[in-house]
């Protein structure tokens, strides 16, 4: 009996250490996956270009899908031909605030601790899990290709401290597997970043002095420099899976304003220019009745008026009085001055077809007067010849 329960207790103490010693080798493996935590960039985050001076420049078709910013410089050249998404912020208060938190965020990098220091600062060829990584005095390099393992955990982290600079060679790449993201790279840069022609990169580049990427480079994250420079040749940076946070807001704030203020003022402004268009319109389809009223109006009422008023009323009134008198005075034998003034008025007569058929009655009449005149004066010498052998005698 004693023997079995010596045995017993001994099985049971085993147990509970060997229990102890998997649960403290699970807990290191987690520890190892999770890394260490991301640096945060602040108002940085939005951004995929930042610099301080003197400019920002590009040359050629770049593309930047995310902010661009530079303080305290407000030069930046290039855009367009390039283009950039989101907003550009020279030497105003966003970029400033972004400028703050760009050196948070490089403080916080570079006292990142501890640190595995990669031979010879070569990346190339390499396979690294999460975690601090360090130059160890020299450039940090990538000739290659680095790919990072994410160990199935979206939320791995890689932290690379370059104490100079960072060089990668033409089309040199960084891939993911396991779940790895760009959002979770951070290159602490404390001099300057080269990219070489026709590279792929991945990841936020927090330098101290100046970004420069030679044509047809790929970055998948950030290229921010303190103090220097963001040199750009026909480049394409992409911070938006990164930045969605960031620009979220900036699309759902646009649109909430908008449709609020399309609405009110769209149909309020739709009906008044309406009405105004309808009460332009009336004015038109009135003017034009009075104009051929006006016309229609002068034209029969002076052409009939003066015709046949003036032609009819002066030829009988002046034809008979200066005929008759002229006839009469040339048989009796009277001055000639007076003969010469008739035969002009007489002459008017046969001016119009309407005034010779309204003076052939005149002229009849003139010829009755002028008969019976005639008659009378045939008559008057008679009585002076008998008078005058009587005053003879």
């Amino acid at each position: 009996m004693k023997t079995r329960a010596r045995s017993m207790r001994l099985l049971l103490s085993t147990g509970m250490a060997g229990a102890l010693v998997l649960s403290g080798l699970a807990v290191a493996q987690i520890a190892i996956a999770a890394g260490p935590q991301g640096v945060d960039l602040g108002t940085a985050s939005s951004f995929a270009v930042l610099a301080g001076t003197p400019a920002v420049t590009s040359t050629g078709l770049t593309t930047v899908n995310g902010d661009l910013g530079i303080h305290p410089a407000v030069a930046v050249t290039g855009f367009p031909p390039g283009i950039v998404t989101g907003s550009i912020h020279a030497g105003d208060a966003v970029a400033l605030q972004a400028k703050n938190d760009l050196a948070a965020a490089y403080g916080d990098a570079a006292g990142r601790a501890p640190a595995t220091v990669v031979a010879g600062g070569a990346l190339g060829g390499r396979t690294l899990v999460a975690g601090v990584y360090a130059s160890g005095g020299a450039t940090l390099g990538l000739v290659g290709t680095l790919t990072l393992d994410g160990q199935n955990d979206p939320a791995s982290v890689w932290i690379f401290q370059a104490s100079s600079d960072l060089i990668t060679a033409s089309s040199s790449s960084v891939r993911f597997i396991n779940g790895g993201t760009p959002c979770n790279v951070f290159w602490q840069v404390t001099s300057s970043a080269t990219l070489g022609s026709g590279s792929t990169f991945a990841g936020s580049i927090l330098a101290l002095t100046s970004v420069t990427m030679d044509s047809g480079v790929f970055l998948n994250g950030r290229a921010l420099a303190r103090n220097g420079t963001v040199t750009l040749i026909d480049d394409a940076i992409d911070v938006s899976p990164c930045g969605a946070p960031t620009p979220a807001p900036t699309p759902t704030g646009t649109p909430a304003p908008t449709p609020t203020g399309t609405p009110a003022p769209t149909p309020t402004g739709t009906p008044a220019p309406t009405p105004r268009a309808g009460a332009v319109r009336p004015p038109f389809p009135p003017t034009p009745p009075p104009v051929p009223r006006a016309l229609a109006t002068p034209i029969p009422t002076a052409s009939p008026t003066p015709v046949p008023t003036a032609s009819p009323t002066p030829v009988p009134t002046a034809s008979p009085t200066p005929v008759t008198t002229a006839t009469v005075e040339e048989v009796i034998g009277s001055t000639a001055p007076t003969e010469r003034s008739t035969p002009p008025p007489t002459s008017t007569l046969p001016t119009t077809g309407s005034s010779r058929n309204a003076g052939v009655p005149a002229l009849l009449l003139a010829g009755s007067l002028l008969f019976l005149f005639g008659a009378m004066a045939s008559r008057r010498p008679k009585a002076r010849r008998t008078t005058t052998p009587a005053g003879r005698r």
